[in-house]
């Protein structure tokens, strides 16, 4: 991770436990840098190694990873909310303190976002639940790119119970450290959701120099 050392008390979590139904096909398979590059899973798992001492999947319990430990849903159908609170409560017999979050449906992602939301969890505030990226002209924040605090598990368990399913509308903005970011430096959170949004990834992936990836 550019000459840091890996944070032991972090582990990373892939959140590929979506039924993929708005693109019609399982997105984690999807190959968007040709057939000798690695899926979607397989690049975000890479992503997260580099940057964290361990990486676990949040999944359906239908599904298994080699080489990972998958998280299942402790209550299914509600959307990423659940695997959040899958893997919070699972962090209580880990070693580890934090999970880093990271969707796998952002093809162009990469390695030195994930160190900077690092770097700002360093620095948070005492008492932060969460370290995320804001976007600075909309106040957007990335949920599914951010660092969870294990302590933050009873306060998704009570948006539970009040019927939230929104995660930005769990932590209140004191309880979080935030990243800001710029439109101009929206890439790396581009998510393909629908089939027009592959398209879109794969036009850009043949454009990009690959440094600008890398």
């Amino acid at each position: 991770m550019n000459g840091d050392a890996l944070p032991a008390d972090i582990v990373g979590v892939v959140l590929a436990g979506g039924l993929s139904s708005r693109m019609g096909e399982h997105k984690p398979a999807l190959k968007l840098y040709g057939d000798g590059m690695p899926d979607l899973l397989s690049r975000t798992i890479g992503l997260l190694r580099a940057c964290t001492a361990e990486v676990w999947i949040s999944c359906r319990k239908d599904q298994t990873v080699p080489g990972c430990r998958c998280i299942y849903d402790l209550e299914e159908g509600i959307g990423p909310i659940g695997g959040i609170v899958s893997l919070l409560a699972a962090l209580d017999n880990s070693p580890y303190r934090a999970a880093l979050v990271l969707s796998c449906d952002l093809p162009f992602m990469h390695e030195g976002v994930l160190a900077r939301l690092i770097r700002a969890r360093r620095g948070a505030r005492p008492g932060a639940l969460m370290t995320t990226f804001l976007q600075a002209e909309t106040g957007y924040i990335e949920a599914l790119t951010a660092i969870y605090e294990k302590e933050a598990l009873p306060f998704f368990e009570q948006a539970l119970a009040e019927h939230v399913r929104q995660i930005n509308l769990v932590l209140r903005p004191e309880q979080r450290t935030d990243v800001a970011y710029t439109r101009r430096e929206a890439l790396p959170f581009f998510n393909v959701n629908y089939p027009a949004d592959l398209e879109m990834a794969r036009q850009l992936i043949a454009s990009l120099n690959p440094d600008i990836i890398s």
